[in-house]
């Protein structure tokens, strides 16, 4: 292959590989991770125990029942595109700069749509996940390396997720289930909620179906009730520019696409597609199962980008140019017990989570706070689920785990959720803003997950006749460049609002490591698509390999 691994060393004759119903099959269709001696010989199942059957529909070119069979994955994926962290950015950028932004949002999620095509492709014609393509590719330090930085992205969007839960628990008791309570009751719910797929497969995907519908009455509800203006919102959802704006809004833009492309979702759909039974023998089969997988993930991210623009539109409509005065002035005569939070001074109005809720319950009653913290509790119990479920990916495939299922879950999920319990213990519920701004850099870790799936996609050696083609590379290199460079720029705006010379200088040292390492992954990209001439060190070949008992001889 393109890389060679320490640990198994998976090579391929293109030449001499045997045909079977017009595809090209090599060893990759049917090895299974490596493993220790004893447990090679056992069969290595996806972390579902089942597989969904597709229907069989000769000399059609479209069929609902397919479609229908493939339907759930999407899905699955699409609620990190609904997390309470995206929320947050969404209801941001409302507040501070009205409709202006929506185009963005658009934009995004439009490129999230193309990075999850890569991602759903690779899990389908590999019958891998990128994790486990990962463990295989890769050398062992810089796989660990990777290993580390996706579950320290992880790490914190789970933060990000639970602390939105327990905000909303405690929004819809009125204050009497403190943050820490409300961590206690997301783990546990979690714990029950994610044993659900025992029941089958399906079911699993009608809940997330479910909770995707809650959030979609829910903040529907608020939008009906506000009554945006639907030309300035057509407006900003269509022309791309931002008349007025300033660094706030620029800031505000670039949390946008931060917030909406998450790294460890890139990981997680391509799991969630091994799920269908595929033939991956049958290039027919492939070719099908990828048509009706991209269809069903625009419909999932469509779905989402309307509950998104649903909270951008109310808290650009009611609260754009807002002053904290005028807040404070409706919050009083309406009796809320939640004025504090609003200081007498003519500042421009900052909303987060809890704010909004506050906020909602001041101008458009107790219901309107309510109903809010209901999507906000369905947003976050569904997106700590499926980060957990993407948690268990990253750590089966990067380490080859062959624990039990309850093993598993709870490693995860005690990685994720110690250090948020310890926040919400120190924390109250108030003075969760400056949480969010010191957990946005550590979710910069998209070029972790970006820089591979193109790589990896790009290989015939890998992807046979599904590879990238010239313009997907292209497209593909220049989607990952710009994301990247938003990234970092997100990452230097927060360094350096740190005033302090220590930080600085802490910082410039991980950067540099950062970037090196990028540097690293970005390098074996680009002699996957292609610049042969960066193939100085021997160590990665764009090339058909040779036989294994071939492979001493070669590198003798």
């Amino acid at each position: 292959p393109a890389f060679e691994n320490d640990s198994s060393l998976i090579t391929l004759n293109q030449r001499d590989s045997p045909q079977e119903n017009g595809v090209q099959t090599n060893q990759y269709s049917s090895i299974s991770p490596p493993a220790s001696p004893v447990a090679q010989d056992e069969p290595f199942s996806t972390y579902f125990e089942e597989k969904v059957p597709i229907p069989e529909s000769p000399n059609q070119v479209f069929s609902f029942r397919k479609l229908w069979a493939f339907t759930g994955p999407g899905f699955l994926m699409s609620i990190a595109y609904l997390d309470p962290g995206n929320i947050e950015s969404d209801l941001q950028s409302g507040a501070k700069a009205g409709f202006k932004l929506l185009w963005v949002l658009l934009l995004a999620t439009i490129i999230g749509l193309l990075l999850q095509r890569l991602a759903a492709r690779l899990g389908v014609v590999t019958g891998m996940h990128l994790a486990e393509v990962c463990n295989r590719q890769y050398p062992t330090v810089p796989r660990i390396i990777l290993w580390l930085m996706v579950e320290l992205a992880i790490i914190g969007s789970d933060m990000q997720e639970v602390i939105g839960c327990a905000i909303a628990l405690n929004l819809l008791s009125v204050g009497r289930i403190p943050l820490w309570a409300g961590v206690l009751i997301t783990i546990t719910d979690t714990f029950v909620f994610l044993f659900l797929d025992k029941y089958g497969l399906r079911k699993l995907e009608a809940f997330f179906g479910f909770l995707i519908t809650v959030m979609a009455i829910s903040f529907g509800y608020e939008y009906v009730l506000v009554k945006p203006d639907q030309g300035e919102l057509l407006k900003g959802m269509f022309v791309p520019y931002c008349a007025g704006c300033g660094p706030v809004q620029l800031e505000q833009a670039v949390g946008i696409v931060g917030a909406v492309i998450m790294p460890h979702n890139i990981y997680l759909h391509s799991a969630l597609v091994k799920s269908r039974e595929v033939d991956r023998k049958n290039k027919k089969e492939v070719k099908e199962a990828n048509k009706y997988f991209f269809i069903e993930s625009s419909i999932a991210l469509f779905v989402s980008f309307l509950i998104n623009v649903f909270v951008v539109a109310v808290f650009a409509q009611a609260f754009y140019n807002k002053s904290n005065m005028e807040v404070n002035a409706e919050c009083n005569a309406t009796g809320s017990p939640h004025t504090d939070l609003f200081p007498l001074n003519n500042g421009t109005l900052e909303v987060d989570i809890y704010k909004g809720g506050v906020v909602l319950g001041c101008f458009f009653g107790p219901a309107a706070l309510y109903i809010w913290a209901i999507g906000i509790l369905a947003a976050g119990q569904s997106s700590t689920m499926t980060g957990t479920y993407s948690g268990q990916f990253v750590m089966e495939g990067f380490l080859n785990l062959r624990w039990s299922r309850f093993a598993r879950v709870l490693l995860t999920r005690s990685i994720a959720i110690t250090p948020t319990l310890l926040v919400a213990i120190f924390q109250d519920v108030q003075h969760l803003t400056g949480m969010n701004d010191f957990l946005n850099p550590i979710l910069q870790k998209l070029p972790f997950a970006l820089i591979p799936i193109l790589t990896f996609t790009s290989l015939t050696s890998i992807m046979n006749d599904f590879a990238n083609g010239l313009m997907w590379k292209i497209s593909g290199g220049i989607v990952i460049l710009v994301v990247c460079a938003i990234n970092m720029y997100f990452v230097v705006v927060y360094v350096t609002s740190l005033n302090s010379v220590l930080l600085y200088v802490l910082s410039s040292l991980l950067s540099i490591a950062y970037l090196c390492f990028v540097g690293y992954l970005a390098w074996h990209c680009l002699i996957a698509l292609g610049v042969s001439c960066l193939d100085f060190c021997s160590r990665v070949r764009n090339r058909p390999a040779v036989l294994i008992e071939e492979q001493s001889e070669y590198d003798s």
